[in-house]
């Protein structure tokens, strides 16, 4: 590994980390006592501490190691990695800030609305990094992946994303009360919107356009390290004269590795757009 390379992922570590606490000083001394809770397995984990009194970094450790099981297995030891870093501060950080004092002294409503916005900060952040500190959306994206390779087509995570989440407020409603489960979809709603700002909507599909002279080596390499196709156009570029144009879609966690076969590869200029919809 080269140093430019090394010295990204020193800085894509830090910034997990920096999310990660962020996120769980958000859930520890402004949602939580203010009746909200996280959501994905986050949430899932919250609501089993609170219907058993269970310590809470335990349960969301035990909820979150299943999936991270599965990151390391299906999506790749590097998004594991990433994965179980950003798990890891998170669930320390919850253990952390439940020993420092710190209230906020206002209504509920704005409350929960300033602990959505640090939660969606701080999860914007290691989305950005590469990492991931929610089951739900290891799962959607395991889901995807494995549709995409069934069907031969992409898939948005979007609606896999809903139905879990949905499925968490709807026990938080029934097992909780009417208030919580409102407050929480509130954070879930601040949360998604600041990710999404940040973010580009992650759970869209998305579009990686690549203009590369040696177009065979680098399909070749999609095709064996993510098992994506890919359409190849020739082009021409006044400066750089004949060239070949490579188009493949791809979902937000797929990224990060997309990126580094693309870097391997060398001399290559490339865009990512966001798809809302693939007609085939």
């Amino acid at each position: 590994m080269d140093s430019k390379r090394r010295i990204g992922y020193v800085f894509a570590s830090i910034g997990i980390i920096i999310g990660a606490l962020m996120a769980s000083f958000s859930v520890v001394c402004i949602l939580i006592p203010n009746d909200a809770i996280d959501y994905g397995t986050a949430g899932i984990a919250i609501l089993v501490s609170k219907l058993t009194g269970w310590n809470l970094s335990l349960c969301v450790a035990g909820v979150f190691l299943p999936f991270l099981i599965l990151a390391f297995v299906i999506l790749g030891k590097m998004f594991g990695l990433a994965a179980v870093l950003g798990s890891a501060v998170y669930t320390l950080g919850l253990e952390l800030f439940k020993w420092i004092p710190f209230e906020l002294n206002t209504e509920h409503f704005l409350a929960v609305v300033f602990g959505g916005a640090i939660l969606g900060a701080g999860l914007a952040m290691i989305l950005r990094c590469g990492g991931c500190i929610d089951g739900s959306e290891i799962f959607a994206n395991i889901v995807v992946r494995k549709l995409s390779d069934k069907t031969g087509q992409s898939f948005s995570m979007t609606y896999i994303l809903i139905g879990f989440n949905a499925c968490v407020y709807l026990a938080v409603f029934l097992l909780i009360n009417r208030n919580a489960a409102l407050m929480s979809l509130l954070v879930y709603v601040v949360a998604t919107s600041v990710i999404n700002h940040f973010t580009d909507r992650f759970e869209a599909i998305k579009q990686v356009t690549i203009i590369t002279k040696d177009a065979k080596k680098m399909a070749q390499a999609i095709r064996d390290e993510l098992n994506k196709t890919c359409t190849l156009m020739d082009s021409y570029g006044l400066i750089s004269g004949e060239n070949t144009t490579l188009i493949c879609y791809v979902n937000y966690f797929e990224l990060p590795k997309m990126k580094e076969i693309i870097a391997q590869n060398g001399g290559a200029f490339t865009t990512i757009s966001t798809v809302d919809e693939i007609v085939k």
